[in-house]
C-alpha cells in the first residue's frame, strides 16, 4: 500500500519560492491503479520523486508498504519498481546481463533471477532481445526492457511516470498490458502522465493535480458528479478556466 499524507514541495526558482506540491494527500492499496494526473508542471513528477524518497519533502510524508521514505529510504527503494520516460538502460551490456546486473543489485538469488528473467521475457516479448547490446535498441524495445528492470526483484508498489512518452501505438499498447498485469499480480500502482485518454482507460481511480494541488480526486463516475463533465480532458479543460470548445473562426 502507497500513503501520501500533506506533501509540501517547494524550490527556488527566479529568485522567489515556487509551491510545487501543496498539501496532497492519498492511498493506494494492493491491486489497484491510481492515476496521478495532470498537465506538465501540475507536480506529478515531483510528488513521485518525494515518494521513491528521491527528495525530502518539506512538510508531511509517504509511506510505501508501512515505511516512511524520510526515515527507511533503504527499504523504500527495495519495495518500488520505478518506470519513466527516460530508457534507463545501460548501452553497452546485452538485455539479459543488464537485468540480471539488476536483480543481483537488489539481492534476488541467482536461479531466482533466472526464472524472474524468463517469465518477464514472455510477458515483454523480449526473448530475441535477450543477447542484444541495449545501445542497438529501439525506442519501443528499450521501454519494454525498462519495464522488466523494474519487475525483476517482483517489489509490491509499482511507480510509472510517463511511461508511453515517445512510444507509438504498439509501444503503448504493450504498456497497458503490463499494467494490467501488474494489476492481476495485487500491485499498488502509481500511473503519473498527462495523457489523460489512456488514464481512463487503465485507471480505477484518479487524483487531479493542478498547479500543486490535488483538485479533485475519485472513481472516473465520482469524479463527473464532482464536475458534471464526462470525461478527464473535459474536467481539466474546466479546471483549467477553457472552454471546452472555443468560438469558431467567422466564415471567409
Amino acid at each position: 500500500m502507497i500513503r501520501v499524507e500533506q506533501l509540501v514541495k517547494r524550490f527556488q526558482a527566479g529568485g522567489r519560492d515556487v509551491l510545487a506540491v501543496d498539501r496532497v494527500s492519498f492511498s493506494v492499496a494492493a491491486g489497484e491503479v491510481y492515476g496521478l494526473l495532470g498537465p506538465n508542471g501540475a507536480g506529478k513528477t515531483t510528488t513521485v520523486r518525494m515518494i521513491v524518497g528521491l527528495l525530502r519533502p518539506d512538510d508531511g510524508y509517504a509511506e510505501v508498504d508501512g515505511f516512511r521514505t524520510s526515515s527507511a529510504s533503504d527499504e523504500v527503494k527495495s519495495r518500488i519498481g520505478l518506470v519513466t520516460a527516460e530508457d534507463g538502460v545501460y548501452p553497452w551490456l546485452t538485455v539479459r546481463e543488464m537485468l540480471l546486473f539488476f536483480a543481483d543489485l537488489y539481492g534476488v538469488p541467482f536461479d531466482v533471477a533466472q526464472e524472474r528473467l524468463q517469465g518477464l521475457s514472455e510477458l515483454l516479448q523480449i526473448d530475441t532481445l535477450l543477447d542484444r547490446r541495449c545501445a542497438v535498441l529501439s525506442t519501443g524495445q528499450k521501454q519494454r526492457v525498462t519495464l522488466g528492470r523494474a519487475l525483476i526483484h517482483d517489489p509490491p508498489i509499482m511507480l510509472l511516470d510517463e511511461p508511453t512518452r515517445g512510444l507509438d501505438v504498439i509501444g503503448s499498447q504493450v504498456v497497458f498490458e503490463y499494467i494490467a498485469h501488474l494489476r492481476k499480480q495485487g500491485k499498488a500502482i502509481i500511473v503519473s502522465t498527462h495523457q489523460l485518454d489512456e488514464a481512463q482507460r487503465l485507471c480505477d481511480r484518479f487524483g487531479l493535480l493542478h498547479q500543486g494541488r490535488l483538485e479533485y480526486e475519485g472513481t472516473l463516475r465520482d469524479l463527473q458528479q464532482l464536475t458534471g463533465r464526462e470525461s478527464l480532458v473535459d474536467m481539466f479543460i474546466g479546471l483549467l478556466g477553457q472552454p471546452v470548445i472555443g468560438p469558431l473562426p467567422a466564415a471567409g
